[in-house]
């Protein structure tokens, strides 16, 4: 199951959040959120945020383990763009953008493939007691033909 979160108008440039977004992709949310707090860039921590509030929603919103969720995908992209003006020589005017960024993360659950994990150890558990009942039966037959074979 997916859980979208979403961080908007961030001040701090797309470039500059890619560096830090895209180190996180893939890893569980337990794993990535030691490697937020240990990040030392400006948009670790609106990040590391964004991730608890992904984690939460998947907690309550969908009853979740946070145990199973990972970072599917992350993406940085524009955000409004502030424009100044610097003075520069000879009375011209020199644009200065200010950009921002907009961060949409995507954290999914494990819980599928363990779930298929289990079924597997499961059927292997249960294969021995078939394989009992089969060979309890074979003797059975065995004892079966040998009273035949008294009687006869």
């Amino acid at each position: 199951m997916k859980v979208e979160a979403t961080l908007k108008n961030l001040r701090i440039a797309p470039r500059k959040s890619r560096l830090v977004v895209g180190s996180v992709i893939g890893m569980p949310v337990e794993v990535a959120l030691v490697q937020l707090a240990k990040q030392t860039k400006r948009t670790s921590l609106p990040m590391l945020t964004l991730l608890k509030s992904a984690i939460a929603n998947a907690e309550n919103n969908f009853g979740l383990d946070r145990k199973t969720l990972f970072v599917k995908t992350a993406e940085v992209g524009e955000g409004p763009k502030l424009k100044r003006w610097k003075p520069k020589a000879f009375g011209r005017a020199g644009a200065i953008i200010k950009r921002s960024s907009k961060i949409f993360l995507v954290l999914e659950s494990r819980e599928e493939g363990v779930a298929v994990i289990e079924k597997k150890k499961k059927e292997k558990k249960s294969a021995p007691k078939i394989e009992k009942e089969v060979k309890e039966k074979k003797v059975v037959k065995k004892a079966a033909k040998k009273t035949e074979k008294k009687e006869n």
